[in-house]
């Protein structure tokens, strides 16, 4: 076959959707597929630096996109996010995976652009290797956040622009022959780790790179994004310094400035100093209810949800809040964030129109109610389809409605007088529509609520014993779990295998420390646990002496006694989190008790749901409950996130506090 690569045009963009939704292992999914106009206005609005195609025989089999921004992250100067990389299954044992890779880089090196970043879901092991082989390195998280990935960042084509003048002809000869940086990068491991050194107080990386006869090493600057130093060894032995040309741009460090804070009511308004987020918090309320991103001038590049560039901002004191101001060149950014009565005012102004700005809403229990539609729980997948991969395809709010979201102890709610566009159940893109005054105004209204007491739940009969438990050290946790005939977790135990997007799965029952569950960086993780072992305590007790980390069980033998989970986590400084993965079905049913109501969902409903307690229907038919011990640390919450291979259950405690979990299997019908 005869395959060419090239730039997209304007014609491919129905191709490049139909090829997307034919795979459900495309990179970017959305629920129901998406059309080709959506699939062309995300390459607009991305910011796209190039994106190209990969054609055999006039279809579209593979694509690579490299963009200034992805509505989660923005990429920094001299930077570029890498995304929509796919080839079709029946192209991926060839060369076009490298081909596409390499061409890209190549377009990067000749334009400037001298770091790549990318993610991947780290339990993908085949992709993950590949990444590893091209020379992409680990500089920031190691394990995968909420969104499934871990970010890797390559800096070869940042090394060889550095070294290029002061290499002689046979070594930049040997360099316009390279067809692969798999040929050239000295092969890395495929463990989840971080490739960084602290010199001399400054965070490094390392490469070392065959280049024909000659070997070039590199010590990459990895937060100013420039190289340290480089030395060439010749075919002799002979090393000499390489001359470093700087790279054409100035990366922005963060200035570390504190928040600028105000607030009443129960309320409190914090604005980043640097890359002015707007967070909201709240009394009674576990992590910010509201958050906003700031409009930059930087058009092409606005902040990402997840991520934002630190700025150059000015902050003034106004009445009920402050008064930002980002100037670029002859642009200028504007605006006001005033709190009084539980109402958040934004107003901006601006001389040409900014970048976007993503809202979003921090219930996790609850309800969402879109104008007059019925309220749906608040949760990934329900009742808005999740756009967080194409944020073209989500859907708009209808002018002149609200939108509104009840938790437990507070509420939020959005009148729609601008374009509202939902990416998800509680992430929004809002629309900066001035008006005559040439002022956008958007406003985000907090109310104090008291959800209803959760209904008692009917008297259930526990399931007849005995009750078996084993833990073992090598595995982390514990193995195996039976209420009599009753398997109550799946456990791939003596074996390691993928979860989700987790690749180190090896019980049914683990403990991790995490990143917050609010973390806007990257969310709650996957329960990846750490590569140091564990040691047995007692039949029923575990220790990780490397993480400081303990499992505690309180089995009695009446299993109409709870089992007991306690987690000793001294050192934690975010969250702590006992998982589980139950013998559940495919796709099952669970029950969750949430802001004072309870609720019946079947898991091919939702991607996450959070709960104050949770009920989950197992393989025989029988229920595992879960919920915080008496005594536990305010906070505790259950989240739950369907997977291919199965249901994985989160026992989420703040550290500090006890983190004590009550855990029973009961016959019958629903709780």
């Amino acid at each position: 076959m005869s395959i060419a690569v090239r730039p997209y045009q304007e014609g491919d963009a129905h191709a490049v959707a139909e090829l997307y939704n034919r795979h459900r292992d495309n990179p970017n999914p959305v629920a129901g597929g998406i059309t080709g106009d959506e699939l062309a206005r995300e390459l607009a609005e991305r910011g796209t630096a190039t994106f190209l195609v990969a054609v055999d025989d006039g279809r579209v089999v593979g694509t690579f996109g490299l963009f200034h921004h992805t509505g989660r992250r923005s990429a920094r100067a001299g930077e570029l996010i890498a995304d929509m990389f796919f080839v079709a299954p029946a192209y991926r044992n060839g060369v076009l995976t490298g081909r596409l890779f390499t061409e890209a880089v190549e377009w990067m090196v000749r334009t400037g652009c001298l770091v790549l970043r990318l993610t991947v879901n780290p339990a993908n092991t085949v992709a993950f290797r590949l990444y590893r082989r091209v020379g992409c390195v680990s500089v920031g998280q190691t394990v995968p956040g909420e969104d499934g990935n871990v970010e890797l960042h390559n800096y070869i084509p940042l090394i060889l622009r550095s070294v290029f003048a002061d290499l002689g002809d046979e070594v930049k000869a040997a360099l316009g022959q390279l067809t692969s940086f798999g040929t050239v990068t000295e092969s890395r491991d495929d463990e989840l780790r971080s490739d960084v050194r602290l010199v001399d107080g400054v965070r490094t990386v390392d490469y070392r790179l065959s280049v024909g006869a000659f070997t070039l090493t590199a010590s990459v600057d990895v937060d100013r994004g420039t190289v340290r130093h480089a030395e060439l060894t010749g075919p002799d032995g002979t090393r000499r310094a390489l001359r470093l040309t700087e790279p054409p741009y100035r990366i922005r460090l963060p200035r570390g400035r504190d928040p600028y804070r105000f607030g009443s009511n129960g309320l409190t308004v914090e604005v980043d100093g640097d890359d002015g987020t707007v967070r909201v918090l709240a009394d009674d309320h576990h992590g910010p209810v509201f958050v906003s991103t700031w409009p930059s001038c930087a058009a092409d590049r606005p902040a990402g949800w997840r991520e934002g560039e630190p700025r150059d901002l000015e902050f003034t004191p106004v009445d009920h809040g402050v008064r930002i101001t980002e100037r670029c060149g002859d642009d200028e950014v504007r605006g006001t964030v005033t709190l009084a009565d539980g109402v958040l005012e934004q107003h901006i102004a601006f001389t040409r129109p900014p970048g976007r700005i993503f809202q979003t809403v921090g219930l996790r229990q609850g309800t969402f109610t879109r104008g007059t539609e019925q309220p749906c729980p608040i949760g990934l997948g329900l009742g808005v389809r999740d756009a967080s991969e194409v944020v073209a395809a989500a859907q708009p709010a209808a002018p002149g409605t609200d939108l509104v979201w009840d938790g437990a102890a507070w509420s939020v709610r959005i009148p729609v007088r601008e374009p509202v566009r939902l990416v998800h159940s509680t992430l929004l893109e809002r629309g900066l529509a001035a008006g005559p005054d040439g002022q956008v105004r958007l406003r985000t209204e907090f109310g104090r609520r008291t959800a209803p007491a959760t209904p008692a739940a009917a008297p259930v009969p526990p399931v007849a014993g005995p009750r078996r438990i084993q833990l073992d050290a090598a595995a982390g946790g514990v193995t195996a779990w039976t209420e009599g005939t009753t398997k109550v977790l799946r456990s791939p135990f003596p074996r390691t295998r993928a979860f989700g997007h987790n690749p180190r799965w090896s019980a049914g029952m683990w403990v991790t420390t995490e990143r917050s569950r609010y973390d806007r960086a990257a969310g709650l993780g996957w329960g990846v646990r750490p590569l140091a072992g564990w040691e047995e305590k007692h039949p029923l007790g575990l220790y990780g002496p490397a993480e400081r980390l303990g499992l505690e069980l309180t089995a009695p033998e009446d299993t109409a006694v709870p089992v007991r989970a306690d987690v000793q986590a001294p050192e934690a400084e975010q969250d702590v989190v006992l998982w589980l993965t139950p013998h559940t079905p495919r796709h099952t049913t669970v029950v969750l008790d949430c802001a004072g109501s309870r609720r019946e969902l079947d898991s091919r409903g939702f991607r996450q749901v959070w709960a104050a307690a949770a009920a989950v229907r197992l393989t025989d038919g029988t229920w595992l409950h879960c919920r915080p011990a008496p005594g536990a640390a305010p906070g505790a919450e259950v989240v739950l996130r369907p997977t291919d291979a199965g249901l994985l259950v989160g026992c989420v405690s703040p550290a500090g506090g006890e983190h004590a979990w009550h855990l029973s299997v009961a016959g019958g019908a629903a709780p």
